[in-house]
C-alpha cells in the first residue's frame, strides 16, 4: 500500500489533470464552467472520488454530473495516460456543496456587518 504523503501526491496530481482537461480538451457543453474542488484515493488505489462544483451553482449538480458519468470512460483513460500508475482507480464524481455553502455564509456575514 502506498503512503500517505504518496496518495497526496497521487490526488494533486489527479486534480491538476482533470482540471486541465475540463478546460482544454472537453467540449461537451455541459462540463462548461466546471471545477474540481477535491480528489481523494482510497488506500488500495481502486477509487478516486472526485468533487466538482460550477459556477452557476447546485442548479447545474444533475446536469454536470451526468456529462461526467458520460465522460468518464475517456477521462480515466486520458488520465491514466498521464499519470503513471500500475493500474489506475475507477473514478467516481460526486457533487461538492462547499463553495455554496461558504457564498451564503459570506452573504450573511456582510447583512451582520451592515446592520452594525
Amino acid at each position: 500500500m502506498p503512503s500517505g504523503i504518496r496518495i497526496k501526491r497521487i490526488e494533486d496530481r489527479i486534480q491538476l489533470e482533470l482540471s486541465e482537461l475540463l478546460i482544454r480538451e472537453i467540449n461537451d457543453p455541459r462540463l462548461k464552467q466546471v471545477y474540481v474542488t477535491g480528489v481523494k484515493v482510497d488506500r488500495e488505489l481502486a477509487y478516486a472520488n472526485i468533487y466538482v462544483s460550477a459556477v452557476e451553482g447546485a442548479s447545474r449538480s444533475a446536469e454536470v454530473l451526468e456529462g461526467l458519468e458520460s465522460a468518464s470512460g475517456f477521462l480515466r483513460r486520458t488520465l491514466s495516460a498521464r499519470v503513471e500508475l500500475r493500474s489506475f482507480p475507477k473514478l467516481k464524481f460526486h457533487w461538492d456543496p462547499t463553495p455554496e455553502n461558504a457564498d451564503h455564509i459570506e452573504k450573511l456575514l456582510a447583512g451582520l456587518r451592515d446592520k452594525k
